[in-house]
């Protein structure tokens, strides 16, 4: 099996291999972001009331959850191609049985088979991603995929809505499988091989092995949760700003909507900064920079709780802050260990999703109890702990990187 170099220069061939699977991701996130404004006609189609319509995402993220632990070890063990290869084209495959499903039961099979796709991103796509790259490049391109991927949440609730006014909802599914048909053979001729393969089988017991000894090394503990730390505030920030800004803070929904504009754009402000940054600085300072905004962010909104332009602006500053940590943080925690990078971002991948499910529910009940204040103070806890995880880990991750002194 031939093993691609790794590259250092992001020339327009070597782009190639981002573009489609960023693609990809784009097109799996919009099978959830899409698919939910279409629900309540789902379930009409289908002839069950409308209690079914939260049961499609929660069926959508738990197939994301199944499959990591085995994905991340299979691409070790049989190259990184056919495992994502063959997830691409099942992910295809789910979309287009949407076309001939007639119950409630075998829609929500399918969601769950769609789902699945989270996995070949993180476990698969991810890793090979950051063994195809450099280390500098790595991070630039990671940054770049971010900002495309964000369009998702931003488009797909629009384009749901818009699409099921003029086309029945088994066209949504339609053109996510175009998407992800295009993604597939880009995938097809860019993507390079970057394990050689091993004949041994696949065994359950080196695996648990495998994932223990993650479990237990501190450096990969710790620079795997800096990453739901510092995600945490802007997720829960997506999932319950509806109920602050609409309910508590009485915006129209346009008015929430245009709300979303200046916290995306600082983040993407954020991961475009870190692009061009990258090459000035020592890998790992804009992840201490980045920590600044984080805080002052969260205190922007703690301050300005029931103040929508506090709000806003508070959750702006905290996501330039953010797209200025998160690439690198990604590198640091998959380049922890020396273990087989396919189980270390299967073991990041899960752990990653273990802490958003818990976070977003300790935000979510910290809302309930004590409204915007109780939010803004659980997101504060969360910038806190993430420096004092972060900061520590990435002066010895730069220490590490630092060059050796002349004559030494």
């Amino acid at each position: 099996m031939h093993i691609a170099p790794t590259r250092a220069a992001l020339t327009p061939s070597a782009l190639v291999f981002p573009l489609a699977l960023v693609l990809f991701e784009f097109a799996v996130y919009i099978a959830n972001d899409m698919v939910q404004p279409a629900m309540l006609a789902v379930t009409r189609d289908l002839g069950v009331d409308s209690s079914w319509v939260p049961t499609s995402m929660t069926a959508f993220l738990l197939g994301g959850a199944l499959l990591p632990w085995l994905m991340g070890p299979l691409s070790d063990r049989i190259g990184r191609r056919p495992v994502m290869l063959w997830g691409v084209a099942l992910f295809i495959v789910s979309c287009l049985a949407m076309l001939s499903v007639h119950s409630i039961t075998g829609f929500i099979a399918l969601r769950l088979m769609q789902g699945m796709g989270l996995c070949f991103i993180s476990a698969v796509g991810y890793a090979c991603l950051q063994e195809a790259f450099a280390e500098k490049a790595a991070v630039k391109v990671t940054a770049l995929m971010a900002n495309v991927a964000l369009l998702a949440p931003l488009a797909g609730p629009l384009a749901g809505a818009a699409l099921i006014r003029i086309w029945p909802w088994q066209a949504g599914f339609i053109v996510i499988a175009a998407l992800s048909g295009l993604a597939l053979v880009g995938l097809w001729f860019s993507m390079p091989e970057t394990v050689q393969r091993d004949r041994r089988p696949l065994e359950l017991a080196v695996m648990l092995r495998t994932y223990r000894a993650l479990l237990g090394n501190r450096r990969f503990m710790s620079s795997t949760l800096c990453i739901p730390l510092l995600a945490l505030p802007l997720m829960g920030w997506v999932a319950i700003s509806p109920l602050m800004l609409v309910e508590a803070c009485g915006l129209s929904t346009r008015d929430y909507s245009l709300c979303q504009l200046p916290v995306f754009g600082g983040l993407i402000l954020g991961n475009l900064a870190l692009v061009h940054l990258t090459e000035r600085w020592p890998l790992g300072l804009s992840v201490k920079v980045g920590a600044l905004p984080v805080v002052a962010g969260m205190a922007l909104l703690l301050a300005g709780s029931g103040r929508p332009l506090w709000m806003v602006t508070g959750m702006s500053v905290m996501a330039f802050g953010e797209g200025l940590a998160f690439a690198v943080l990604y590198r640091f925690a998959l380049t922890a260990t020396a273990h087989a990078k396919g189980c270390v971002a299967a073991g990041m991948a899960m752990l990653c999703m273990l802490c958003y499910a818990s976070g977003i529910e300790m935000l979510r009940r910290a809302y309930l109890a004590a409204g915007i204040a109780g939010f803004a103070a659980v997101a504060m806890a969360f910038a806190l702990l993430f420096c004092a995880l972060a900061l520590p880990m990435v002066n010895a991750a730069m220490a590490e990187r630092a060059p050796a002194p002349v004559g030494a």
